[in-house]
């Protein structure tokens, strides 16, 4: 993975915030959250990522996306960092709309 950009965030209120942008070697602009959790007490850091904060996301890529000549392919993941710095890497966690 080649990182494209680190903590993009949209302009002005109510936008989003994406914690890595990163171009996958087939290509794929690979949106990524990150979430932290030190237990799996509520369901891991994945569930965390609910139907409001896709949203955000979605809107942040989409803004993100409008700067660019060319479409790329692009998906959205979720790193999960869990107890002990172990890491889980969710690929296609969501879909875009």
């Amino acid at each position: 993975m080649q990182l494209v950009q680190r903590n993009y965030r949209t302009p002005g209120r109510g936008g989003g915030e994406i914690d890595l942008i990163v171009r996958d070697p087939q290509g794929t602009l690979v949106f990524v959250e990150v979430r932290l959790r030190n237990t799996r007490q509520f369901g891991g850091g994945a569930a965390s990522v609910t139907w409001a904060k896709q949203k955000r996301l979605i809107f942040a890529a989409r803004f993100y996306l409008k700067r660019l000549t060319h479409l790329p392919a692009c998906r959205f993941d979720v790193v999960e960092v869990g107890p002990e710095q172990t890491l889980n890497w969710l690929q296609g966690a969501f879909e875009g709309g």
